[in-house]
């Protein structure tokens, strides 16, 4: 079902005209430079795997960079974020190659049809499957709430944690953080919505110095109808951690199940 067509001259030697099925971030990625690695490319979109520890764009934080930036300049030329992931946040990260394409995605993710998948260690055991239907506020200092939803299925458990899959339905500022910490399950790592004493036993034991929260996999619909399906598996200090909870599996499992 999801496919991806007109690959650009940089991935021919990796994919055909046509090609159907999952881009996929493996060893060897495919980098166009700087320390973004380029996930997929064409004429209209790009998709990187975004690291831990970098915002989006400059204007979203006091940074004076960001991967909107730093990938203007890899490529060299104008990009435009479809989303945003938190700061501490990494994995699947879109943008539009024109305004055309920024126009089409932006449609796209209001009308809900972009699906997006999350993997998350939390504190705690989580419903083995919930949908979570809980207002948030809409902007940070908000008053003002608004329908969010998120669903959460479990994929594991380690002493007092948990390893979740969380699939948002609505785009909300911090929304997978705010449900999981409604479901009394927080994010480790998580300064505002965690608690200190997980996050820092987990710097101790599996040094884990970074939210545990990654995008696993977006499908972004096309004007031709088709779904580009872009994977960012695991890697780094989250991998390692996930590997050494013995948790490593239900990832794979979990990537195995997404639509292709």
């Amino acid at each position: 079902m999801f496919r991806a067509t007109r690959a650009s001259l940089a991935l021919r030697r990796l994919l055909c005209e046509g090609f159907s099925g999952v881009f996929q971030a493996t060893g060897a990625r495919v980098s166009e430079g700087a320390n973004i690695a380029v996930l997929f490319r064409d004429d209209a979109y790009v998709v990187v795997d975004k690291p831990s520890g970098i915002v989006v764009h400059p204007g979203w934080a006091q940074d004076e960079g960001g991967v909107v930036k730093l990938l203007g300049q890899q490529l060299g030329q104008k990009v435009y974020p479809l989303h945003r992931l938190d700061r501490g946040a990494s994995g699947v990260l879109a943008f539009a190659l024109d305004r055309a394409a920024a126009n089409a995605g932006a449609q796209a993710f209001a009308e809900g049809r972009v699906h997006k998948s999350y993997i998350a260690i939390v504190r705690g055991h989580p419903p083995v499957h919930v949908v979570v239907d809980h207002a948030i506020p809409n902007e940070e200092g908000s008053d003002k709430r608004v329908p969010a939803v998120t669903e959460v299925h479990r994929l594991g458990l380690w002493e007092r944690y948990g390893l979740v899959l969380a699939q948002p339905r609505t785009g909300r500022l911090h929304q997978i953080r705010r449900h999981l910490k409604h479901l009394s399950c927080p994010l480790i790592g998580d300064a505002n919505y965690g608690k200190s004493e997980h996050n820092r036993f987990f710097k101790e034991r599996f040094g884990l110095h970074r939210l545990a929260l990654h995008a696993l996999a977006l499908s972004l619909p096309r004007e031709d109808g088709t779904y580009l399906n872009v994977q960012a598996p695991l890697s780094g200090s989250f991998e390692a951690c996930v590997q050494a909870m013995g948790l490593a599996g239900a990832v794979a499992e979990a990537l195995a199940r997404l639509p292709m």
